[in-house]
């Protein structure tokens, strides 16, 4: 027995009915979000529910329990905001398709994420450090939801706490933009206002992302089952293993298989569903 979240602009209460006598669970209609409680299903069943419908249908792990969450740690780029910033930071260089694919490939899991972000950023050298700030303003977008996710969560008392494998540039201007509580990313070296290739100290990676949600944990003094993790990339599994509820953001297919939930029609509002928060 568990739990389904049903949530998506298409969804329709007589869907969310049909679904609920289909797997002999009891529905409770929230308007944005369906719960069915006390559903009978397993992977292969939901996979099919997924393929078959065309709004986000999530099963919460066993144990884990919404009222007592206190934190959400997430991803930048591709996750928080809608842009990779090193590929276009790259394309003020005439680059970006050679740095995307790099990216890609890092995102897949094809290849190690350190190595590429050195890679990558070795390609930078020579611009200017003012194209930063360009890319901040004339780019970075948050994605659809954002704003309203991190409003919500902050009223309910949940701290908010931004991970990066990109740049402290970003993630320094999201804190404060946003009002987030813990942020951690990798500091591009500059000399004499141009990027010198490289990275100032040890690369924000899978690993330190995953000590970053610890981290993050001790500090509140809550513990890691307390926590919801959100990425898209491969990088992020490590720090989604420890937490309560890992959910894939439009995420790559290694990162869906493995998260504990998936948001693919919704936007980041869709993570209140997951929690089952109303919100306006």
């Amino acid at each position: 027995m568990t739990q389904l979240i049903l949530q998506g602009v298409t969804l329709e209460q007589k869907q969310a009915e049909t679904l609920a006598r289909d797997f002999g669970g009891e529905l409770d209609w929230r308007g944005k979000f369906a719960l069915i409680d006390q559903a009978e299903i397993n992977r292969d069943a939901m996979d099919a529910l997924r393929r078959k419908h065309d709004f986000d249908i999530n099963c919460l792990p066993d144990g884990f329990d919404s009222s007592a969450a206190k934190l959400l740690v997430t991803d930048m780029d591709s996750t928080l905001i809608s842009i990779e910033c090193i590929d276009e930071i790259a394309d003020f260089m005439n680059i970006k398709p050679q740095v995307a694919e790099i990216t890609e490939a890092a995102m897949q899991g094809e290849i190690d994420f350190e190595t590429s972000l050195r890679q990558r950023v070795s390609l930078l050298k020579g611009l200017d450090v003012t194209v930063l700030e360009r890319v901040y303003e004339e780019r970075l977008q948050l994605n659809p939801g954002a704003e309203i996710m991190v409003e919500t969560l902050k009223k309910q008392g949940i701290s908010l706490a931004l991970v990066s494998g990109g740049f402290t540039f970003f993630t320094d201007r999201l804190k404060q933009r946003l009002g987030l509580d813990f942020t951690q990313a990798n500091v591009l070296a500059e000399k004499d206002g141009k990027l010198t290739g490289e990275v100032d100290g040890e690369v924000c990676g899978a690993e330190a992302k995953a000590t970053f949600l610890h981290r993050c944990c001790e500090q509140l003094d809550i513990s890691p089952a307390q926590t919801l993790a959100l990425g898209d990339g491969a990088n992020d599994l490590l720090m989604m293993e420890p937490a309560g509820l890992s959910v894939a953001y439009h995420a790559k297919p290694k990162v869906q298989q493995q998260a504990d939930t998936a948001i693919n029609h919704n936007g980041l509002d869709g993570v209140l569903g997951l929690l089952q928060l109303n919100y306006n």
